[in-house]
């Protein structure tokens, strides 16, 4: 029996692992000629496995390491050496992944063992018995319809069966959520923590060298500075904790001119490679806590992120799919514009979360949320554009996280876990952002040659799919300001609005 190690599983005491004398890992090519990835992301993903192997190799594994085109050439070379070998493998999150795999398999002689994915903590015999009610016999907590997804609710219930931040049956502080004390600015003297950097062994710089020579890749290959080792991965968890936890809560939706990082975790590529686990980083956190290392603010925030968010993007994916890609409540078809691909735009807001995607192959949630996903939602952008985009630019980014994020909460394609879409003007941007002071563009100003782009964007949008939109959860304060418009301000604005997406779409904003 031999155990195939995906290149996103490398945990070295992932349960999978448990028996093994003999690991296969595929360092599979023609996924990467499929797409503009990063360079980061390629050299992140396959100097990670190659790390791996020779960790595995050193801790006594008889490790089969092949490099070929696709899976089916390296299962060909594999079942060759060793005919009618069973596998075991942990079930990939991704759709349709498993019966893939099984039929690769399969088709050349071999059996496959799927187990669970122990790089989660809420199985999806867990998840699905609290959705569905079963749990315990009653409907789950709110009362909701099973095809509801609402993450608070699901937060709460992995809090209590987790028993993180709990005294008791209540939650540690007295607060679920601090959420109202995480939306602060840094003073204009604030200096963010130290971010680590990981300096590239000979194995990580022939990797990224042979990543920039073989593959067409959008995104700048210097500077590269993630975790590709567990040892990494845990020193980064440990600088985090830290060095920047404490201040991550109150600063975590803050966005500051020439700050890619400012006191948030970098982990999210570790996590979802495999290096850490979920479990061992939300200890780490709360552990601080009880040391009074950090205030609980930050550290449910953290929490939130982790044992909230990222569980339940997993579920909701596994639930939704495969129509969550198959449509869009808003109907929008718009190509993205060019300068998400080359960065060229006056919008300070749009060019600093752009060109950390660029750098680094990452942006932090709320450059993801409010700058890159609002400005494509209101553009117009199609949805599905987007997520490719966010798929293949970002270090951490898979299909099964990417894709609900940018179609439920980042563009309101799906209300399967939304009630309402994520958009704003340029007022939000302003209030959690130095960007504004020095833009070109007005953001008090909402048409006009020099108005904010998002101001008329907003508000056109907001006309424009009233019909779908006015009494859907939380729209109708929105929807109060948009009734107090005259008729000559909406055509002002429809106005604006027209030569904001003609400019975008010919590079010229």
């Amino acid at each position: 029996m031999t155990v195939w190690l995906l290149g996103d599983q490398l945990h070295p005491e992932s349960h999978v692992l448990d028996g093994a004398d003999r690991v296969l890992l595929i360092e599979a090519t023609a996924f990467a000629e499929r797409k503009p990835y990063h360079p980061q992301k390629l050299g992140l993903v396959f100097a990670a496995m190659r790390h791996a192997r020779d960790a595995l190799r050193d801790a006594g594994y008889e490790v089969d390491y092949r490099r070929a085109e696709t899976f089916g050439d390296a299962l060909d070379a594999h079942f060759d050496a060793r005919p009618g070998d069973d596998l075991r493998l942990m079930r990939p999150p991704s759709h349709g992944a498993a019966e893939r795999l099984r039929t690769l398999v399969e088709s050349r002689g071999g059996s496959v063992a799927f187990v669970a994915d122990d790089r989660f903590l809420c199985p999806p015999e867990a998840f699905d018995a609290w959705q569905d009610g079963e749990a315990s016999g009653t409907p789950r907590e709110g009362g909701e319809a099973a095809d509801t997804f609402r993450h608070e609710a699901f937060y709460r219930w992995m809090r209590r069966r987790e028993d993180v931040l709990m005294d008791g049956d209540d939650p540690v502080g007295g607060q679920w959520n601090y959420d109202e004390s995480n939306r602060e600015t840094p003073p204009a003297d604030w200096s963010p923590p130290p971010v680590p950097r990981f300096e590239s062994d000979d194995l990580t710089r022939e990797t990224l060298d042979w990543v920039t020579d073989r593959f067409d890749t959008w995104g700048e290959a210097t500077g590269f500075a993630w975790p590709v080792t567990r040892a990494a991965a845990l020193d980064a968890l440990d600088h985090f904790v830290e060095h920047r936890l404490p201040a991550f809560g109150p600063y975590q939706d803050a966005m500051v001119d020439g700050e890619f990082a400012l006191a948030h975790s970098l982990l999210s590529s570790s996590l979802n490679l495999g290096l850490l686990g979920p479990g061992e980083v939300i200890d780490a956190a709360v552990d601080a806590h009880r040391r009074d290392a950090a205030p609980v603010e930050s550290v449910e925030g953290f929490v939130r992120q982790v044992l909230g968010w990222r569980e339940f993007m997993r579920h909701v994916y596994r639930r939704t799919m495969p129509d969550l890609v198959e449509s869009d409540l808003l109907s929008r078809s718009r190509d993205l514009p060019p300068l998400y691909y080359d960065g060229e735009t006056e919008m300070r807001c749009l060019d600093a979360a752009v060109g950390h995607v660029y750098d680094r192959g990452y942006a932090h949630h709320i450059e993801r949320l409010m700058v890159l996903s609002n400005f494509a939602s209101l553009y117009g952008a199609d949805p599905r554009e987007l997520n490719e985009w966010f798929h293949f630019g970002f270090v951490d980014a898979y299909h099964w996280v990417t894709t609900p994020n940018v179609l439920g909460m980042g563009t309101f394609a799906t209300d399967a876990f939304t009630s309402k879409p994520y958009v704003s003007s340029g007022n939000y941007v302003d209030r959690m952002s130095d960007h504004c002071a020095g833009c070109a563009y007005d953001v008090d100003a909402t048409t006009g040659a020099d108005a904010c782009p998002f101001n008329a964007l907003y508000w056109d949008f907001l006309d424009d799919h009233e019909e779908r939109l006015r009494g859907t959860g939380r729209m109708g304060l929105m929807y109060s300001h948009l009734d107090r418009k005259s008729d000559a301000e909406l055509s002002a604005i429809r106005e604006r609005a027209a030569t904001v997406r003609s400019r975008a779409r010919d590079g010229r904003l």
